[in-house]
């Protein structure tokens, strides 16, 4: 019988390195004509890296998902224009620091991650999901302890100087915070005070109301960053920058995470994008808007780190890579004569 070529590589793989066997796909033609100019303090990244639907794109075969979950990080890391990826699958389970210090081994030095705390940690307990791996009846919602024993300190020890921020993403909080959002800012303000100095932490918000000046100011004097976010539930990255002003985003690195494309939910999106192999709903908008929030926070010398998802137009590498050509064609095109 013939091998699926989508488990060939996982069932055959008994010598050399996987991630040698996996590769890692050459640049697509228009931006290996030249060289792309990005600027370093910036760093492209990936919301996960196991997807089959990338070979050719990121990848140079076609390997199952299992492999590519377990050994495709080491490829993926090769790319020239990927010099990041986010970590999503601690937001249903914190990891340990061997497995976080097994991802560190994989990747270059000048390699970030961008890990999500626990949604235990970030959500309120009468508004977690059943896939949020909890202690049933423990409110978890900013503990302090928790965050410090199984999140804060596993990341910085696993993964040491490859952390570009561990991640604080917070979902919709209902209507107690919604009401009033200085109950969150406080109890928010009050947690960041006290978490261990070192790592950069990033605060990610899907609640509008809460882009205020006390929010900001609570971050400023944390060294916190805010987390933009394209998502159809919160304003553009540019309204998210004039609502909160410098302060929430001169810190230290900034993340920004373009998620969502504005006219799906995840699981529409899921389902139309799926095996997120191309660009289905190009949102040239919102690319619009990243590049220029970009250039200023680099201008204003900050170091930002972008992880795009496959649900944001249909494919997260090559959403990265029309990122790339815009950001190299803006660098290319002389600045109008005043």
């Amino acid at each position: 019988m013939t091998p699926d070529p989508a488990t060939q590589i996982e069932l055959f793989s008994t010598g050399g390195s996987d991630a040698d066997l996996i590769g890692t796909a050459a640049l697509p033609a228009e931006l290996a004509e030249g060289p792309v100019r990005l600027p370093p303090e910036l760093r492209l990244g990936t919301s996960s890296w196991a997807f089959p639907g990338w070979a050719g794109i990121v990848y140079a075969q076609r390997a199952g998902e299992q492999m590519l979950a377990r050994e495709g990080l080491g490829a993926y890391a090769r790319h020239p224009l990927l010099r990041a990826v986010g970590i999503d699958q601690t937001f249903y389970a914190p990891l340990d620091a061997a497995e976080f210090a097994r991802y560190a081994r994989m990747v270059p030095p000048d390699f970030r991650f961008v890990v999500k705390a626990h949604a235990a940690l970030t959500t309120p307990i009468d508004r977690q999901a059943r896939n949020v791996a909890v202690t049933p009846d423990v409110d978890r919602f900013l503990d302090l302890d928790y965050a410090i024993e199984r999140i804060v300190l596993p990341v910085a020890e696993g993964l040491g100087e490859r952390l570009g921020a561990l991640l604080f993403q917070f979902p919709p909080l209902g209507l107690p915070y919604a009401r009033d959002p200085q109950l969150f800012i406080n109890a928010l303000g009050a947690f960041l005070d006290q978490l261990p100095r070192g790592p950069q932490y990033a605060v990610e918000l899907r609640n509008r109301e809460m882009l205020c000046g006390p929010y900001a100011d609570v971050l400023a004097r944390n060294g916190v960053t805010h987390c933009f976010n394209v998502h159809p539930r919160m304003p553009g990255v540019l309204e998210q920058a004039e609502l909160l002003g410098d302060s929430a985003w001169l810190s230290g690195a900034v993340v920004l995470r373009w998620m969502l494309h504005p006219t799906q939910d995840y699981e529409a999106a899921r389902e139309r994008y799926f095996p997120f192999d191309r660009i289905v709903d190009p949102d040239t908008a919102n690319r619009g808007a990243v590049a220029t929030l970009l250039e200023r926070i680099i201008g204003r010398g900050s170091e930002a780190i972008v992880i795009a998802n496959n649900k944001a137009e249909g494919c997260a590498p090559l959403t990265l890579f029309g990122l790339a050509r815009e950001l190299d064609r803006r660098q290319r095109t002389p600045a109008p004569a005043a």
